[in-house]
């Protein structure tokens, strides 16, 4: 209880001396002037002659112009560099597909070969079988007829 007292009297000392304050006329942050300050150089503003204010706009103009045909000349050299990029991308996937076209007809050669070595393969594997088997029927047919023509 001690405490909100002695904060009440503070604060009971203090609104008196805002509401006084606000009262006095002085420029407080956020107000805004009702009268233009006055400058200490106003009386030294320099007046321009019509040429002068004519030659002024046209050099404004010509650094106008040669600052339009200068961003034009930009935007042209990144077109064409956009261009070259973009070309460039499709040179290279069409590097990479024609690499990926040779690595697979490569392999089909391969498998091909693959293919006519079995065959041979087969084929020399046949013969040899037929000739065993032409070989070891002749033994038969001769031993069966000694064996049983020697009867």
């Amino acid at each position: 209880m001690w405490k909100s007292n002695r904060l009440l009297k503070i604060c009971g000392r203090i609104m008196p001396i805002v509401i006084l304050m606000s009262f006095w006329n002085y420029p407080v942050l956020g107000e805004q002037l009702t009268a233009q300050q006055l400058n200490s150089y106003e009386s030294e503003i320099k007046r321009y002659s019509d040429y002068e204010v004519d030659n002024l706009i046209e050099e404004l103009t010509e650094a106008a112009l040669e600052a339009i045909e200068q961003a034009a000349a930009e935007a042209a050299k990144a077109m064409a560099l956009s261009m070259l990029e973009r070309e460039a991308v499709a040179m290279r996937e069409a590097t990479i597909q024609q690499a990926e076209a040779l690595r697979w007809q490569l392999e089909a050669e391969r498998q091909m070969k693959a293919v006519k070595d079995t065959k041979r393969a087969g084929i020399k594997n046949a013969f040899i079988a037929g000739a065993v088997c032409l070989l070891s029927g002749f033994a038969i047919g001769i031993c069966g007829t000694i064996y049983l023509g020697g009867r």
